[in-house]
Formats: C-alpha cells, structure tokens, sequence
C-alpha cells in the first residue's frame, strides 16, 4: 500500500485520512528521507489535521528536474504534431523554480503568455547510471514515487527564443505536490489508471489518463540514460495532456504564416495570442488533481493562485 509523505518547514510527516503524522529523521532533503524508510515506515504521535499544515515541496531543491515534451497523443495534436511520429524529447528546468503545492504562481513582468502543463512527476529513489535499460519490471527500482507538478510556462519567451529552460525556469514555475506518494511495487501497474486534471477557476482545462502517453516511464528513463544520469530525489516531468492555452494555429495560416518574414509572423502570432482568454490572468486560480478512479493511488490536490509582478 502506498504511502503520503507531506514536507513542512524543518518537519517530515506521513498523511493518512486527513491527519499527518511526524517522522523522527533528521532528512534535509528528498534524498536523505528516500534513505531513512524506518522513519516513514515508523511515523507516529499525535495526528495533525493536514488542512492546518503549511505544505512546502515534498522534492527538496536543489535537485535535477528533467522534462519531456510533447508526450501525450491529445497535447501532439493540440500541438500540429503526428503522435505516431513523436520520439522521446527532454529538457531541462532550474531547480529553483520548485514551489509548494499552494504558494502562488508569479508571472514576470516581461512576459505576456502563461500557460499551464499538469504532469505526472516521477521522484527518483536511486541512481539512474548512464546506459541503464529500464523496463517495466525494473521501475521500482529506480523510482520512488509520484507526485502533481505543473510546468508553468512563458510561451512567448519558450517560442520566439525557442529556449524551453528560461522560459519554464522562472521561480514559482514548477508547484509539486501536495503529497509524495511512495509506491509499492505492485502498484506501478496502475500507472496507466492515472487521471490527470487541471482546472482555472474551477473550469476544467485537461483531462487524461496515463493512457493517452505516449513515450511510458520505462522507455523514458532508457532514452534519458544515454546521456542523463540521474540520483535519489531527482524528478523527472512525464509531459502533459491537450487541454493547454497554446494550440497550434490551423494549417492554412501556419503555411501562410511560414512565407512571411520573422518579425512580421510573431507580431502576427502573438496579437492573435494575446487574445486567447484560456492563458492565466492575474488572480487565477489553479488546481490541478492526480489520482486513480478508485483512489487508491491520490497524489492530492494543488491549488496555485496566479499573481503578476
């Protein structure tokens, strides 16, 4: 059975029906308690109500976050992409972007398109070596557990520079959590069962299972293990579902858009953009859920309100 592991300044606590129960360890960070599983598994005292916790990330910074772009068939089409065609694709985001799972999202002053991306976070439990061959089987070997993230992103930084690490890499662009669910190995067969949702404003925007992923946690660490290691308490973001602000525009206006010089298509572009209303506003509120239709794999909910600079 799986088990909710929730982070608070100075202080490690196992949840369970709304209460949260302290670990004795002396874990700074997401490694060191990946380490210590008798406090996990020892957790005890007096229950807190979890409503009356101040949640921090339950992944500790810093650390390696790592990316997949355009993993699920319904964000590929969103995207003018042929989701029989998509390879495993990564990059990079600043490990100081890691917030909470109910600390605000603050848009930069200079950017004008935010967008959100609810993904499946994988927390890793040991070393990923450079050349590891990971099968299904091999997964609870290497990873931990799950965990809600969004990767915030500035589509018009990531789309004039075509630079994904500045552009998701603002501080307050990767919320994760609420909780760290640390899986039994019986239960990664459930992945697949995974439903991810996000809403803005309580108006729901995404809407997936594992199912609809393309490139599966297996094959996605093989292809990051022949160039990326990666070590206990590093995340890896497994892409995300359609349902994005950003959509690719209809193939008629993207070839005409291809003859025209470059100044001239992104002013185009992006006049278009701005007046999208499904990009966050200023006092959004987003929330975003992970979980199995029976529950019994909840990684929680995360809520983050959208403040501009």
């Amino acid at each position: 059975m799986s088990v909710n592991v929730v982070r608070t300044e100075n202080s490690w606590w196992v949840e369970d029906e709304d209460f949260a129960f302290p670990m004795d360890t002396t874990a700074e960070t997401t490694a060191d308690l990946l380490a210590d599983r008798a406090a996990v598994l020892n957790a005890s005292g007096n229950g807190v109500p979890i409503a009356e916790l101040k949640l921090l990330s339950p992944v500790t910074a810093p650390c390696r976050v790592v990316a997949q772009m355009v993993n699920y068939r319904s964000h590929a089409k969103d995207s003018g992409f042929d989701p029989n065609t998509v390879s495993a694709t990564f990059f990079r985001k600043a490990s100081g972007s890691v917030t909470g799972p109910n600390g605000s999202i603050v848009k930069p002053p200079h950017v004008r398109l935010l967008d959100y991306e609810v993904e499946l976070g994988l927390v890793m439990g040991a070393d990923l070596p450079i050349g590891a061959i990971v099968t299904d089987a091999d997964l609870p070997s290497y990873i931990a557990g799950l965990v809600i993230a969004n990767d915030v992103s500035a589509r018009d930084v990531q789309l004039v520079k075509g630079q994904f690490y500045e552009s998701k890499s603002y501080p307050t662009f990767t919320p994760l959590g609420p909780r760290l669910v640390l899986l039994e190995p019986a239960e990664f067969s459930r992945l697949v069962d995974l439903r991810l949702r996000l809403s803005v404003n309580q108006v729901p925007r995404q809407d997936r299972t594992v199912a609809d992923m393309i490139i599966r946690p297996a094959a996605a660490l093989t292809a990051l293990a022949r160039f990326q290691p990666l070590r206990p308490g590093d995340v890896l973001l497994t892409g995300t579902p359609g349902g994005t602000a950003l959509q690719a525009p209809p193939t008629p206006v993207e070839r005409i858009g291809a003859l025209l010089p470059e100044a001239v298509k992104w002013k185009i572009f992006f006049a278009r953009q701005a007046k999208v209303p499904a990009y966050l506003r200023d006092g959004d509120v987003v929330t975003a859920r992970i979980a199995t239709g029976d529950g019994a794999i909840d990684l929680g909910c995360q809520r983050t309100p959208v403040r501009y600079a």
